[in-house]
Formats: structure tokens, sequence, C-alpha cells
């Protein structure tokens, strides 16, 4: 009999890693399909959203392909047909696209069956009983989804009842402890993997904030749009958006993702955060600067030396000087810091909830 082959989804946290590990004890040949998005799903990060799978891969003996789902991901998250989570994680569609797209995939390679590494009731949206075979059937991959950590509680898949591996061979694991994972690990030699972790920041609460204040401005946002709302302090003023970098990591990168027209500001001579003012048309924009420097700011351009000056170091001695760079033309602005009241107004933030224990009159 030839070898069955399988693709498997792999993030490269334990439970995924562990899934492909189960199929080819039992002599399958597995390729690993890693997706990456724009919210937060990097091989380069340690979360168990998706970290590099490359080591495990070259430890085991599989190969792992990367796949981004770009914008077809961005579509999802903006109008999923399954809802979204607490936050703005699309879980269902988002576990529909990516078993469609491995579905491709395994298509093309003439693998017999998909592998993921799902466990039954772990979470709340895409891995409970009735979740699975509505996101296979969705996916076009009817029968065709093998679940190995959790299989024998689930019904038989077409690549079971072909006798292409052995089922009393798979696992029984169910619910949110990893103990059964982690004495599985264990027993594979697999020592090097994330803690439990969400590492997708579409269930990050503030992210989730920002993202959908800003669709509501913006229903089309570029890569760059969506990796600012990942940096700084964001505050809205009409159209356009105040950045302030809270450190001089994110003011270095706040200052390389400023796009060109954008203005930049900082507080001259102490330590200041890099402001930087998004949503203004350039062509007014570069125009609030006259010839000689300094002159006459819109409200927009205030407010972001008002926030600049409230962050640096000099926000005891006002006025604070805060230079203005837009497009290569320069100014002065002259700012008092912004006060509670004003941050509170135009603060991009989930609000906190309030606390019940607080006894009032």
């Amino acid at each position: 009999m030839k070898t069955p082959k399988a693709v498997a989804l792999l993030s490269g946290g334990l439970d995924s890693t562990l899934a492909i590990l189960l199929v080819k004890r039992l002599g399958v040949d597995v390729t690993a399909i890693t997706f990456l998005t724009h919210f937060g799903c990097d091989i380069s990060d340690s979360s168990s959203c998706s970290r590099n799978p490359f080591p495990a891969a070259e430890k085991f003996g599989f190969t792992v392909k990367l796949s981004h789902l770009a914008d077809k991901f961005i579509e999802i998250v903006k109008n999923p047909k399954f809802g979204h989570g607490r936050n703005m994680n699309p879980c269902v569609d988002c576990r529909i696209l990516m078993l469609r797209e491995a579905g491709e995939f395994m298509r093309i390679t003439g693998a017999d069956f998909i592998v993921t590494g799902e466990v039954l009731g772990q979470r709340p949206m895409s891995q409970r009983r009735d979740s699975f075979p509505l996101i296979d059937r969705e996916a076009g991959l009817k029968g065709l989804v093998l679940r190995p950590l959790s299989a024998k509680l689930l019904p038989p898949t077409l690549a079971e009842e072909k006798g292409l591996l052995d089922r009393d061979r798979l696992m029984a694991i169910s619910g949110r402890s990893r103990k059964p994972q982690m004495r599985l690990a264990e027993e594979f030699g697999l020592t090097d993997y994330p803690n439990p972790a969400g590492g997708c920041l579409l269930t990050e609460p503030n992210y989730a904030w920002r993202l959908r204040e800003f669709l509501s401005y913006n229903a089309n946002p570029s890569v760059r749009e969506l990796n600012l709302l990942r940096v700084g302090r964001h505050f809205r003023v009409g159209a356009a958006k105040i950045i302030a970098g809270r450190n001089e990591a994110e003011n270095n990168l706040i200052e390389s993702m400023a796009a060109p027209g954008e203005p930049l500001l900082r507080a001259r001579d102490c330590g200041s955060p890099t402001v930087l003012v998004t949503g203004l048309l350039a062509d007014s924009a570069s125009a609030l600067i006259s010839p000689a420097g300094g002159g006459t700011f819109d409200e927009t351009i205030r407010a972001a030396a008002s926030v600049c000056a409230r962050y640096s170091d000099n926000m005891e001695a006002p006025p604070v000087s805060v230079s203005l760079s837009i497009g290569g033309r320069s100014g002065l602005v002259d700012a008092m810091p912004a006060d509670d009241a004003w941050l509170g107004l135009h603060r991009v933030q989930k609000p906190e909830k309030p606390d019940k224990r607080r006894i009032t009159t």
C-alpha cells in the first residue's frame, strides 16, 4: 500500500506540533503549512498563535510551507459570516479560510487528508463538537479533516474508514487542560514549545477596540495603518489620528512608518515622544507651515503638539517648544500640555469597566 500523505496546519504551538508527530508515528508523510496574517500571527514571536515552525520541522523530519492570507483575512475580519468572538476575532471564519486554503494545497499535491491540532472543547467558538462539522463543510472538506488529539471523541474521518491510519492509536483529549499534551510531548521528546497563550491581536481588547474604531473611518485600511494600531497612544481628532510613542522603540517605529506628507512632532531639547498625525490631506498638511517657520496651525496640529508636550520631559515647564516637520518643511509650535479631560475625551482605548465594589453616594 502506498504511503498516505497529509497536509497539516502548523502554528508552531504545542497542539499542532503534537498532531503532526502523532500521524507521522502512524506512517503518514506530512507537509505542514504555517499561515500568516497581519494581526500578530508572526513566526518571529513567542506566542502560541504562530511560532517559528522550522526548528521542530528540522528536528522531527517534516516539511513546512509558509502562506500569507493577506487581504483574504482582512475581509473576514471586517465581515465574518459566523460573527466575531468577544473582541474582533472571527475564529470560525478564520478556521474555515485556513482549511479552505489547505484543502487547495492538498488537492494540488495529491495528499489524502488534512491534519489540525484542534482539541475538542479547548476554545469556545471554533473547537466545539457542533463547530467542527460546520467548519469542515464550509471549507469543502467534509470527512477530510483529522484532529488526532481528539479523534476518538469525534466521528471517524474518511482516512480512518479507509484504513490509512489506525484510529486506536489516536487520542481522546478534550478541554482546556494542557497536562495530557505535556505528557505526550515528553513522550515524543518535544521540549521547546510556547506556553499556551493567544497570539492573535484580534483577541486583545485594546487592539480590537482600536481596529473597530479605525474601520468606522476607513473601511479599507492599508497594512501600514493596521501595524500602526499596535504602537503608541492613540487619539482621535475628527478624521485625523494622533499617535504618540511611549518609549524609544515605539518612537523609532512610528517615525519609520510615517508616510510622506504626514506631520511628525517632537519636543525640543528634552526627552520627548515622537508624535505622528495621520488622516490629514497631504496638501492641507504641508500648507500649515509658513516659509518663515512658526505661523498659524490648525486645531489638529495644535492638539498633536499638546499631546507631545504632555508626554515630554518638559511638561512641568509650559509652554513646551515642539518641532514640527511635514514633507521636508519644518516649524515650531509653542504648546501647553494636554490636560486629563482632553486626553480622556479623545483617547482611542477600550473604556474600563466601573469598579462595582466602589460605594457611591
